[in-house]
């Protein structure tokens, strides 16, 4: 008998819910609201948020906006978007996630504090990522984002060196490049690293691998700009190879489930519940049609 389960640990994570709820509260006001970016990494939660009458704009176009609102995401943003929305009166909506904020906190007042050592902070990201650029912003935009260990000859090994993660990346991935880090910068330095990986995405890692090793084929569902996403999924493929990446029921390939008995439907912390459950529907759906059957 075939079994479809959806992980109830997947979905929206903390800050995404609330800036999504900020958005719907702030709509039904009526009035225009602006989000600068997209809202969340996912195409068809914020085409659902446009239909309600929400409008993605891009910093360039933020930058020409006056007398308007605009919904900050969860994400963050660098100091430079405050200070447009004072000089072009905006009213902000700001919805940046608690464990962001707190980081960006903590960046600046490293930075500030260590303002007349010879010293470099480093970020462990992913370059251009909307939560990466709010964070280099605290260090008015000198701090060095390095994503493998390739990349660590960018770094100055003689000088003293504070290594933060971009709250979304894995601990493992993160302790790696660490390790690399205090290897390469010089012995006389300072290398000092601190935990910054959000810990309700860290819980989801291991979750989701046991999630993924309990059923023979699952669905990861997940937008394609997701960075946690990314990660997650990749998490499900290491306990079980017979998984596949989806964005939305018609991603589907249904034959794909011919012969499972235990099917697992899962996703990234910018992945709504509701969409997970329309890819459920669609799997019944599909196997109550008796025509598939007679194929």
């Amino acid at each position: 008998m075939l079994s479809i389960d959806i992980d109830e640990n997947s979905g929206f994570c903390f800050g995404v819910t609330t800036a999504i709820q900020k958005a719907e509260e702030e709509l039904k006001k009526g009035g225009i609201l602006y989000c600068l970016g997209d809202i969340v990494h996912n195409s068809i939660e914020c085409e659902r948020l446009k239909k309600l009458g929400l409008i993605t704009i891009d910093h360039g176009q933020y930058r020409q906006l006056h007398n308007a609102k605009v919904l900050l995401r969860a994400h963050g943003e660098p100091p430079l978007t405050y200070a447009i929305a004072k000089e072009n009166n905006l009213e902000l909506i700001d919805a940046t996630c608690p464990v962001v904020l707190k980081l960006q906190q903590r960046i600046k007042r490293k930075w500030e504090e260590t303002a007349d050592d010879d010293r470099q902070i480093v970020i462990y990201g992913q370059a251009g990522h909307a939560e990466v650029l709010g964070l280099v912003g605290q260090t008015d935009g000198e701090a060095i984002v390095i994503e493998s260990q390739e990349q660590i000859e960018t770094i100055d090994p003689d000088k003293d060196t504070y290594i933060y993660s971009q709250t979304t990346k894995s601990k493992e991935g993160y302790q790696h490049i660490v390790n690399a880090i205090k290897g390469y910068i010089n012995s006389n330095r300072k290398c000092e690293s601190f935990n910054s990986v959000c810990g309700q995405v860290a819980n989801r890692m291991s979750g989701i691998g046991e999630f993924a090793s309990s059923h023979d084929l699952v669905f990861f569902v997940c937008g394609k700009k997701s960075s946690n996403g990314k990660i997650l999924y990749n998490e499900c493929r290491k306990m079980n190879s017979n998984v596949h990446q989806v964005e939305s029921p018609q991603d589907i390939s249904f034959a794909l489930t011919r012969g499972a008995h235990r099917i697992g439907i899962c996703g990234a912390t910018s992945t709504p519940k509701w969409l997970m459950e329309n890819c459920k529907e669609a799997i019944i759906k599909y196997h109550n049609n008796s025509q598939n059957y007679e194929e």
